[in-house]
């Protein structure tokens, strides 16, 4: 069964404090990313919300931090993210490598962007 945690601050609170730490991170990027974007958890996981949508779910997990949905890329992008592409629509970032900030942040973006929101 997995376990329920009511807010992304208990989720974090419950690694290990190198990987809450990449969580912050990770999570930092993301709503600067989507600075009008809620907080809360879905699908056990942390989860942005814009305009009553969730819009990315980020989780860890024993060996990477994963980023769900991935949104529609351009080919140069396609190649850069093709490294931590896990599926169609999830990328997996080993968190015994530097995770790619600057991947995630242009991620988040572009699902703002494919919505058809504001991101700022």
């Amino acid at each position: 069964m997995t376990r329920q945690f009511a807010t992304i601050d208990e989720y974090i609170s419950a690694f290990p404090a190198d990987v809450q730490l990449i969580l912050e991170q990770v999570r930092q990027t993301a709503r600067n990313a989507a600075p009008n974007a809620g907080e809360t958890i879905s699908y056990a996981m942390p989860t942005l919300r814009l305009n009553d949508r969730d819009l990315a779910h980020f989780a860890a997990w024993k060996h990477y931090i994963s980023l769900y949905p991935l949104p529609a890329v351009d080919d140069a992008f396609a190649q850069e993210l093709a490294p931590y592409r896990a599926a169609k629509s999830t990328a997996r970032f080993p968190l015994a490598e530097p995770i790619p900030h600057d991947i995630i942040a242009r991620l988040v973006a572009l699902l703002v962007t494919q919505r058809g929101n504001s991101a700022a």
